[in-house]
């Protein structure tokens, strides 16, 4: 079984032994499917035998990720959180945030402005205070912000457990009774570490916004309008406390961070690929003019930059394999046999770079997605990056969004270019996943400077904002 960057190994072995593997490790199934006609045959047409989650006794029972939705069992508890989300971030409903997740834009532009150096870290700052606003109504301001680096570590800890068989304890969980002294049992010790850093990121931000309450000085948030309104509602008790807290922290820890990587994926393509990065430059200036930053009401008339938000989602993938489903009865399909408990794996990474469906998949590309000037319907579109099924990321309409935003606003007023060396030679930045459940560019230099003095003028004009 790989552990580095797993979903490149299975794509290999796709090209040999077809898009459906199955292997197992000490008594565990694996079933690693590398097609949306597989994924789609027992994900979409099947889900209510796919739709389950295997047990993680390190990320769940160890390191205490079980109020995420995204991990839980597929039964009435996950529901309950999943109605939750979905009913505060469904398509209908994101265009509430949309002046948070412009304010917040604005911010990271002036940030690049004062330091372009540190633009991973803006990256990653802008879309943990969007989401804080969103979700409990705090402002992060600082860089150094506690809830930034809460979420930071939390998420760091998620993507080395969250690939089932990662940790020995996942194959043979009763080492999790191992004592956290004895030799070996060093994943004792680093999940004690992240279970404190994941109980502060459930609990602190949640308990901020009830003392603010008590005390009368609430934001508007999603915390505060479920606790007000359960409260009226004679609702608010125990059980219904944690539905709101699991389902806050939850968008807390994507918000964070999933859309990270692909906004810094995002500044590399525009490292590598100045003619794109012009050519999405000129649709903005002839739509927005040089006076004002897009908007989302510009979006429809922005076909290239809907095309590249597409393009970026599926170039360099956040979560590669996705996360693991389990097959909860005996099942038969297409002449194999795959036993209940087996976990199933969909690699978006080997359907998200097929050749029939994106050629030269590995080039970063928006004109595949347009025909005609306007965004092609019959390109097999990349929602698959966010899951399948009924467990598909229901942040993705925000992450959307936020990716829109972050692109349009940055491409209007910055060049983003290779570094030079010493002799003034270009440094070509090249694309290099890191491994784990969430994939990230590894750190690369690229220079960001303003277009014009008229574009730092419209970035430090949205200071007074």
């Amino acid at each position: 079984m790989p552990r580095e960057r797993a979903w490149l190994v299975y794509d290999k072995w796709f090209k040999v032994y077809g898009d459906i593997v199955y292997f197992e490790v000490l008594g565990q199934g694996y079933l690693i499917l590398g097609s949306s006609t597989r994924t789609s045959d027992l994900f979409e047409k099947r889900s209510g035998n796919y739709s389950d989650r295997v047990g993680m006794p390190m990320l769940i029972g160890l390191m205490g990720w079980d109020f995420n939705l995204v991990f839980m069992p597929y039964d009435p508890w996950w529901r309950r959180h999943r109605r939750t989300f979905h009913e505060n971030f469904h398509a209908g409903m994101v265009h509430k945030y949309q002046p948070i997740q412009l304010r917040e834009t604005h911010a990271f532009l002036r940030r690049l402005l004062v330091n372009p150096r540190n633009f991973m870290h803006h990256i990653r700052h802008a879309f943990a205070a969007t989401i804080m606003d969103i979700t409990y109504g705090i402002k992060v301001s600082g860089t150094d912000d506690p809830y930034i680096s809460n979420a930071e570590e939390a998420l760091q800890g998620i993507s080395q457990a969250g690939i089932p068989g990662q940790f020995l304890v996942d194959l043979l969980p009763l080492l999790k009774y191992v004592p956290s002294w004895m030799p070996g049992a060093n994943f004792k010790r680093k999940a004690a570490y992240w279970k404190k850093v994941n109980v502060d990121m459930l609990d602190k931000p949640f308990e901020h916004v009830k003392e603010c309450i008590r005390q009368g000085t609430s934001s508007p948030s999603l915390v505060a309008t479920y606790i007000e309104v359960s409260t009226v509602e004679g609702k608010y008790q125990a059980e219904e406390e944690a539905v709101i807290k699991g389902t806050a922290a939850t968008a807390y820890a994507a918000g964070a961070d999933t859309t990270v990587s692909a906004v810094q994926s995002f500044f590399l393509a525009m490292a590598m690929y100045p003619e794109i990065q012009r050519r999405g430059q000129a649709e903005i200036d002839s739509v927005v003019g040089p006076n004002r930053l897009p908007s989302f009401q510009d979006r429809q008339s922005l076909p290239y930059i809907n095309a590249m938000v597409k393009e970026t989602m599926r170039w360099q993938l956040v979560t590669p394999l996705g996360v693991g489903h389990m097959c909860s009865s005996d099942d038969e399909y297409d002449g194999y046999f795959i036993p209940k408990g087996t976990v199933v794996l969909g690699n978006i990474w080997s359907i998200l770079h097929d050749p029939d469906m994106y050629p030269s998949p590995e080039e970063y590309m928006p004109e595949r997605w347009l025909k005609d000037g306007q965004i092609n319907p019959e390109v097999h579109d990349p929602t698959t990056a966010f899951g399948f099924g009924r467990r598909i990321c229901p942040g993705r309409h925000l992450s959307d969004g936020s990716l829109y935003a972050m692109i349009a606003l940055t491409l209007s007023v910055y060049n983003i270019s290779p570094p030079m060396n010493d002799q003034g030679h270009p440094v070509h930045p090249q694309p290099e996943p890191t491994s784990g459940l969430l994939s990230y560019p590894v750190p690369f230099k690229c220079s960001i400077e303003p277009r014009s003095g008229a574009a730092e003028a419209l970035i430090n004009e949205e200071d007074s904002d």
